[in-house]
């Protein structure tokens, strides 16, 4: 399809080329130019001289104070003059630049490289007597801009309708999107070019417990790739979301347009903004190899750093879990059947019990013993607390208060024996959704922990979000997470949230929020099932902002395994869950399967116990978002190597090519791969270990199975 455009053929006048100006990338393979129209701010950006974003137009839509009960009602002509979208004249613009190195506190390499060239253009709204300044960032693999609110007489208090910043792009890209949702991004990934995504917006969701849909609206980050002879690869995302509602994208299919469309409150507000404030950064990924947009640390880059002096109990964490049982129905978080429990007033002790309660002394026992005896960090207990009786499907803001354990979970003496196996637990905060009722007990559920010593809290939000009205993506609720994180920063705990927002590199600033889930986990494998191309396509959308607590190491894929008869199976090979621990990097890993799995493999399980979770180098050898990734990694600190390699529904075959390790050295490569006649369908537990000396000259051939995999360990030999 053609895309014509008048303003392509539009005369510019010299008034307006006065008000263009250009920022190159410190390589000089990225060109941006900034320039206003009729008033109006407008960006392109060019890569290696190809255009890959068009002009595309800047600004926001403000509401009066007094309209904000009725924004999501109001009409355009009433709010002329209120918004900052024109009417601009260019009064400043300012370069710099910075070249710096900054060690994460957990991350895919040792230290990242923030290295850009910058464009800060202060635009006078003369009518109004308002400025505000349009701040570029030209690195060497993408742009990231954003819009800064100095503190001023005539723009003090504000409240955002909608932000307008566009992408527009001149051709038809193949798209690896998400359905547009304020609640969820827990959907199967669709795959269309832009211009096919209104006919499949219907069909591209599925029910969730909490979810609020965007007609013809994808979310980011979006992965997007220009296909033919040169093909382009473009990731759009937000970066440093703070104080502002999570985006997504309205999509244009007619013009390849993307506009951002922000989270609304109940009031249909999307943003309460008091000067001095700045908004996330909108950034723009682009390679001409798919490998180098997952290499990519932008996101982290645009944030800012941390604040906290003390990082020392910030750890990679390896842990099992009592979970994976309730998952697919072999037990139930709930202690007894009673209803109409409250907090506060139940007397536990003297209900029934359903005798299918999974949180108990005795299995809590003995996966603490099986985690011990295999060298795992912690372990995660649910339904250790009373209240899920019945709160699932009800609008309660009261239904945890995180203190009060079941009758037969005893805190106490769990721990001590947890303690002396060298295991800690890790705590799990399902709030239901009522982000209040967590604050209101956060002290007191903090308090605990550290009464206890557990490191880290898993947090839940399913359901729809209380104070009702709010969103998950929302600026309220993202301010409730990193309350959270801050919180459980005075008390030196980790943070793992699931059902959360989408992380945007806020890693870098609140480096105890260590995973969060945000995404279509290993959990689906048992509601509804996620595509063998699932795995191929999250590093290059959801990862790109940060770490996602994926749940993977499932051996027992078949669930008929338990329930004769029962079709629901885990849509990959043995090895290829293997190797997700390496192609999917997290500082906190969970080997998710039952340890009676385990104990039926434990050739393959050496894989999960000698893995890192934090690394010093990250090299991607080989990828194709939807296809295959294959990814190698340096453990933090060690002269060990580990290498993991996926595909989708087809078989291949790969070489691994080793010239990243050093030269002159020797390693043995244990490695794990699918089996001659392994199939995520037919044979999905088939798989070949085996043994063989390397060197940086080292290549090896390996066959994946169709949804398969590989792993490889690598030890230097002395």
């Amino acid at each position: 399809m053609l895309k014509i455009k008048l303003s392509a053929f539009a005369v510019v006048v010299g008034s307006m080329l006065l008000n263009a100006q250009t920022l190159s990338s410190p390589n000089g393979e990225f060109k941006m130019e900034f320039s206003l129209k009729n008033g109006s701010p407008y960006y392109n950006l060019k890569y290696k001289g190809e255009t890959v974003v068009e002009d595309s137009r800047l600004g926001l839509r403000l509401l009066k104070d007094g309209d904000i009960q009725f924004a999501s009602e109001l009409e355009r002509k009433d709010q002329q003059g209120q918004d900052l979208l024109e009417g601009f004249v260019k009064t400043k613009e300012e370069f710099s630049s910075k070249n710096e190195k900054w060690d994460p506190v957990l991350g895919e390499k040792k230290t990242y490289v923030n290295h850009y060239n910058e464009l800060a253009v202060t635009l006078n709204q003369t009518a109004n007597e308002r400025h505000i300044i349009v701040k570029f960032r030209l690195f060497n693999d993408g742009l990231g801009f954003r819009y800064e609110f100095p503190e001023q007489k005539n723009l003090n208090y504000f409240v955002i309708q909608e932000e307008d910043s566009e992408i527009d792009l001149p051709w038809d890209a193949k798209a690896w999107w998400l359905t547009g949702d304020y609640d969820s991004q827990e959907y199967q990934t669709q795959t269309t070019n832009i211009s096919e995504i209104p006919q499949r917006w219907p069909s591209s969701y599925d029910g969730n417990a909490s979810q609020t849909t965007i007609k013809n609206a994808v979310q980011s980050p979006l992965m997007l790739k220009k296909e033919g002879k040169q093909p382009l690869y473009i990731n759009l995302a937000e970066a440093a979301v703070v104080n502002y509602a999570a985006s997504n994208l309205e999509v244009d299919a007619t013009t390849y347009k993307f506009k951002t469309h922000l989270t609304p409150d109940g009031q249909g507000a999307k943003g309460y903004i008091q000067t001095p404030a700045v908004s996330p950064w909108r950034t723009i990924i682009v390679s001409d190899k798919a490998e180098e947009v997952l290499d990519s640390k932008m996101l982290f880059n645009l944030n800012e750093p941390t604040h906290y002096k003390d990082t020392s109990y910030i750890k990679p964490t390896k842990y099992m879990g009592v979970w994976w049982e309730m998952i697919i129905g072999k037990s139930q978080w709930a202690y007894s059947t009673a209803k109409n429990v409250h907090i506060g007033k139940t007397d536990f002790s003297s209900l029934t019990p359903n005798g299918n309660h999974a949180a108990n002394n005795t299995k809590v026992k003995e996966y603490i013993d099986f985690a011990s005896a295999h060298g795992f960090d912690a372990l995660l207990i649910e339904g250790w607390n009373a209240g899920w009786e019945d709160w699932f499907g009800h609008s309660k803001e009261f239904v945890f208060d995180f203190i009060t354990p079941y009758p037969d979970f005893d805190i106490e003496m769990l721990n001590q024996y947890a303690h002396q196996k060298g295991i800690r637990l890790m705590m799990h905060h399902e709030t239901s959704g009522s982000a209040t009722n967590y604050e209101r007990w956060a002290d007191k559920a903090f308090q605990l922990m550290n009464k206890y010593g557990y490191p880290s809290v898993k947090t839940g939000y399913v359901g729809n979000i209380i104070p009702r009205g709010e969103h998950h993506y929302s600026q309220w609720t993202i301010n409730h997470y990193l309350r959270i994180a801050e919180k459980a920063h005075e008390y030196k705990i980790m943070v793992n949230s699931h059902e959360s927002v989408r992380p945007s590199g806020q890693s870098r600033t609140y480096p105890n929020w260590i995973a969060a889930e945000a995404a279509r986990g290993t959990e689906f494998e048992a509601f509804g099932g996620n595509n063998p191309d699932h795995q191929t396509i999250l590093p290059f959308t959801r990862f790109m902002g940060g770490p996602m607590d994926y749940t993977p190491g499932i051996f027992q894929t078949k669930l008929d395994y338990y329930f004769p008869g029962d079709k629901r199976f885990v849509k990959t090979t043995l090895a290829k869950q293997l190797a997700l621990y390496v192609v999917m990097y997290s500082p906190l890993q969970m080997a998710a399967d039952l340890p009676e799995n385990y104990q039926r493999h434990l050739d393959a399980f050496q894989f999960i116990k000698d893995v890192a979770a934090d690394w010093d180098d990250t090299v991607i050898l080989s990828a194709e978002p939807g296809d295959y990734i294959h990814t190698a990694r340096k453990a933090k600190g060690k002269d060990e190597w580990f290498v993991g390699g996926i595909t989708d529904e087809n078989a291949r075959r790969f070489t691994v090519d080793f010239s990243f390790l050093p030269k002159g050295k020797k390693y043995e490569a244990t490695v794990y791969q699918d089996g001659k006649d392994a199939d995520y369908i037919s044979n999905p537990q088939s798989y070949h270990i085996f043994k063989k000396t390397v060197s940086s000259k080292s290549k090896i051939s390996i066959d994946l199975a169709r949804s398969g995999g590989y792993a490889i360990s690598l030890k230097p030999l002395k």
